[in-house]
């Protein structure tokens, strides 16, 4: 039988205040070290108060702001992979760069999705029938 990792907590309120704080750190080191992550970031500062505006209803808004949110998700899991491929090797290695293209590929679906959805929500009133 394995012991437990020692890397591993335990819970309680002290469990989520370092969860917190690794959150925040990941945050910061993903606005530092990755540029599309700021882009979007800066994207997001504009679009979501406009997606809260222009959003009629509680499920228009929820829809229009949290796609944008979804991206920056995705975008943080794309830089997570791509950085830990970095770490194992720098090198070319046909499964690493299988890993970052695919992680790639998640990013630009979920910008077309955002992009659809975005479209659903406002084309309809801007274009009169």
């Amino acid at each position: 039988m394995t012991s437990p990792s020692p890397y591993k907590s335990t819970g309680g309120l002290q469990r989520i205040v370092r969860a917190f704080r690794y959150s925040m750190q990941g945050l910061g080191a993903a606005w530092r070290h990755e540029a599309a992550f700021r882009q979007e970031a800066v994207l997001a500062a504009i679009l979501i108060p406009l997606g809260l505006w222009w959003g009629h209803t509680p499920l228009e808004r929820l829809l229009l702001t949290g796609m944008i949110v979804g991206v920056l998700i995705i975008e943080l899991l794309n830089s997570a992979i791509e950085a830990l491929a970095d770490a194992i090797s720098t090198d070319h290695h046909p499964l690493l760069g299988r890993a970052k293209d695919i992680g790639s590929a998640a990013v630009l679906l979920m910008l077309l999705l955002t992009a659809a959805t975005w479209a659903c929500v406002l084309i309809p009133r801007w274009v009169s029938t």
